[in-house]
């Protein structure tokens, strides 16, 4: 009896998880094709199929829509950057990799268009925007930081202020990514070579191994 339950309950989770990418996918491609205030929920659930009772349970409303679709793409894009940076690669070795991996998303068409829908949106609703900012740049910036104590700790780095040397990392990767975003100017192409020559001055600050 258990095990029968168990296989239904399975079944369950698998049909919301396409329900689920179902109506993302749809969102996805209506936002990018109308932007996100000329797009319905219902617009959305006829594309997808289901009921709009069933967007509602799985993400609240729209805005919610918006951020779940961003956060599949930042998770797609960037979803193994936790891993690379708990690797056991130099240190110097890994923030060029994760700068090249950062820059490549960030310059990317597809999270050009997003970010554009989602400065949209957060003009018309701040309270958007700053948790979007939270969710997106400060999880990040966090995670760097929490890098630089370690390596600190293991003798790798001196880093007297490692959150704020995040907040420099990202700075000297992205330079000016989001203001070419916001302008439409066509993203700077993603160069190892480039990133190497801006990330040098910070390691050799740093005295990163």
């Amino acid at each position: 009896m258990a095990s029968c339950y168990g296989r239904v309950v399975a079944a369950e989770s698998e049909r919301q998880a396409a329900r689920r990418q179902a109506i993302l996918d749809a969102a996805e491609s209506l936002f990018l094709e109308h932007g996100f205030t000329g797009v319905s929920l219902q617009a959305i659930v006829r594309r997808s199929g289901g009921s709009l009772a069933t967007v509602y349970e799985l993400f609240g409303n729209k805005q919610g829509l918006l951020r779940a679709v961003v956060d599949r793409h930042r998770d797609r894009g960037l979803g193994d950057i936790e891993e690379i940076a708990c690797s056991a690669s130099r240190p110097a070795d890994i923030l060029l990799t994760v700068a090249e991996r950062y820059h490549g998303f960030a310059a990317d068409p597809r999270s050009v268009d997003f970010l554009r829908l989602v400065i949209g949106e957060s003009l018309r609703d701040p309270d958007f925007g700053q948790a979007f900012h939270h969710d997106m740049h400060d999880c990040h910036l966090h995670g760097v930081a929490e890098c630089f104590e370690r390596w600190n700790a293991e003798g790798k780095a001196e880093i007297d202020d490692p959150l704020a040397a995040a907040e420099l990392y990202f700075s000297t990767v992205m330079c000016d990514a989001p203001m070419r975003a916001m302008l439409g100017a066509p993203p700077e192409p993603t160069e190892r070579a480039k990133l190497a020559w801006r990330l040098q001055p910070f390691i050799d600050r740093f005295r990163i191994a």
